[in-house]
């Protein structure tokens, strides 16, 4: 029972996609139209990237980057906006929830000595949004992006001109957040320097880059995906464990669930109609209730402007705690910490989230006018 009862509080996005794919399930008796519902090269694709980037965190390469990037701060504002910088650009590239498993308990572990508790509370929320903000630059920065950039195969011209405005606009707030972190002087350090395989690295690397062009479509995604195995069963085969997989079911649950619920024809129509010119602030809105993940896939069955879809479940990753799951990560970790002021954080949280997403919008709206 504690076992179960510890599932459904880790997995609780998977739990709600099982029962809604359920649900259909008895509108929508299995048939041979299911095999149509899910991406499977998404999943694929998803795969292999988080082995690749499991290898890079078995061999504590990222830890090996901040130690050296830590040794150039001396206050706590330069503290807190190397940290931000790092989620930012990192999760372009190795996603956003991997940034905050990477760099949030390194902040923790230097705060500890600093004992700013205001401090830390807000350098970790400026961390969250950065890495949710950053890693809507790249196609694989997050689940949702890769998600919709494979559906409606977009181009990266698409991509870029959708999402580029809106990154560098918020690259620039989050550095004016950071100056709200004063300029005391802090005696923190990084974890320590470790010495780091460069084979391994060098095959980690390699993978990467094989990840990589599968999304961009160069290599096919089967190739990937035996490239990927055959990679971790020879380097270190642990990697195959340290796959979410509760993320995979949970994209599966929410196909069967979409696939289904637009074959309702009511159903279909009804949500079209919801959805017609006003995909960005739809999406937005139902990020801030179910994240942005499902709410991507929920609504890719109703609607043909993949780049609105795009714009909005990123914007929406913004808000709420749960607008983004990659949020609860950093809140998961900090509620953990000693001291933790869990009101507090939800607070300032809540306050950066929102101030962020208005302007945003505000932005969009502006350049849109003006288009």
């Amino acid at each position: 029972m504690d076992k179960v009862k510890k599932f459904i509080k880790d997995q609780p996005v998977l739990i709600i996609a099982f029962l809604a794919a359920l649900a259909t399930i008895f509108v929508i008796p299995p048939d041979s139209g299911y095999k149509d519902y899910v991406n499977f090269t998404v999943l694929i694709q998803l795969f292999c990237l988080m082995t690749a980037i499991g290898g890079f965190r078995s061999i504590g390469l990222f830890e090996k980057l901040t130690a050296v990037l830590m040794k150039k701060a001396g206050n706590v504002r330069r503290l807190g906006l190397i940290f931000t910088i790092l989620c930012y650009f990192s999760s372009m590239l190795v996603t956003n929830d991997v940034a905050l498993i990477t760099f949030v308990p390194l902040t923790l572990m230097v705060f500890d000595k600093i004992k700013d508790e205001k401090s830390r509370i807000l350098t970790i929320v400026l961390e969250t949004a950065a890495a949710n903000l950053g890693s809507m630059v790249t196609p694989f920065g997050n689940p949702q992006n890769l998600f919709i950039y494979d559906k409606y195969s977009l181009t990266l011209g698409d991509f870029f001109g959708t999402m580029l405005p809106s990154a560098v606009v918020s690259l620039v707030l989050l550095m004016l957040m950071c100056l709200l972190l004063p300029r005391s002087e802090c005696s923190g350090n990084s974890a320590e320097e470790n010495n780091i395989s460069k084979a391994k690295t060098a095959i980690y690397f390699v993978l990467f880059v094989i990840c990589l062009l599968s999304v961009f479509r160069v290599v096919p995604d089967w190739v990937c995906l035996i490239i990927a195995i055959v990679t971790a069963l020879s380097v270190n085969y642990r990697l195959l464990f340290k796959v979410d997989y509760g993320l995979l079911a949970t994209f599966v649950c929410f196909f069967v669930f979409v696939g289904n619920i637009a074959r309702i024809d009511a159903v279909k129509d009804f949500v079209s109609g919801i959805l017609a010119e006003r995909e960005l602030g739809v999406s937005v809105a139902l990020s801030q209730i179910i994240s942005n993940v499902p709410a991507a896939v929920m609504l890719s069955g109703f609607t043909d402007n993949g780049k609105e879809l795009l714009l909005g479940v990123n914007l929406g990753g913004l808000g709420t705690i749960i607008a983004s799951l990659a949020s609860l990560i950093s809140f998961q970790y900090y509620k953990a910490a000693e001291g933790a002021k869990t009101m507090r954080y939800m607070g300032v949280f809540t306050v950066v989230n929102v101030a962020l997403l208005a302007a945003l919008l505000g932005f969009t709206a502006i350049i849109r006018s003006l288009g």
